[in-house]
């Protein structure tokens, strides 16, 4: 009598396991994947900072320890770059920082703003980082330039020098150039442009080089460009009196 061999096959419920666990184990792949892209993502942003604080600094001792113009009276020239009319676009080349941004003189555009879809362009050529002009970048009276000196400035490492930014806009978001306190020099709201897109936090080059992680405070300020602040993760940080870490000359605790 034969006797013919049964090769047992897998049943319905093993079938649906193995096909769980293929799918947990695509999940964490995946998920890993991400987080290691995010973290490179960041690494390089907050290297991109750097590079800015450096070539500040760069510029304050070519000039006597004066801090860069944010922009010149007639707004042709900005810190990252230049233009030939007002309508025009900026170009990196003629910019008051480009000599010292490598041989490419323009500054390095940030990789987390890359990945975000709904980006408009404003002034483009600051690579989505912003400057702490108002009060850093000195002031235009009668066509003269006053500018800052780094050399006087109290506690540089508590004071902002370039941080990641955008606008909020209806739209989306929008490049902005300028790192934005909660008041203007005579006493007017601001609309906020420091945009937390590492995470849920924004990466800051302070005013001594060293580059930070910081988490948004629950001011979220005026809008002008019919934008939702906290839905894009644009705000403020830190403490509100006096503008915060934004003024050099505030008051410390």
């Amino acid at each position: 009598m034969r006797t013919e061999n049964h090769k047992p096959g897998f049943t319905l419920i093993e079938m649906l396991v193995v096909i769980s666990i293929i799918g947990l184990l695509a999940t964490l792949t995946a998920t890993g994947v991400g987080s290691a892209l995010e973290r490179a993502r960041t690494a390089a942003s907050r290297s991109n900072l750097r590079q800015l604080a450096l070539a500040g600094v760069a510029y304050a001792v070519d000039h006597n320890g004066a801090l860069p113009p944010g922009a010149s009276v007639n707004n042709r020239v900005r810190w990252h770059g230049a233009r030939t009319s007002i309508s025009a676009p900026f170009e990196p080349e003629g910019g008051y920082l480009s000599p010292y941004l490598g041989h490419t003189g323009q500054v390095n555009r940030c990789p987390l703003l890359d990945r975000i879809s709904n980006v408009r362009s404003f002034e483009i050529g600051s690579g989505g980082y912003g400057y702490n002009s108002t009060n850093l970048g000195g002031i235009w009276s009668g066509g003269q330039h006053r500018p800052v000196d780094y050399t006087r400035l109290p506690q540089p490492s508590q004071t902002v020098f370039f941080a990641t930014t955008a606008f909020a806009t209806a739209n989306g978001i929008m490049e902005y150039p300028f790192s934005d306190p909660y008041q203007s020099r005579d006493g007017h709201s601001l609309q906020p442009s420091t945009h937390f897109r590492a995470n849920g936090k924004a990466l800051v080059a302070w005013l001594d080089g060293h580059v930070s992680l910081e988490s948004p405070n629950n001011q979220t300020g005026p809008n002008y460009y019919g934008g939702k602040n906290q839905e894009q993760r644009i705000g403020w940080f830190g403490p509100t009196e006096q503008n915060g870490y934004w003024n050099p000359s505030r008051e410390r605790e």
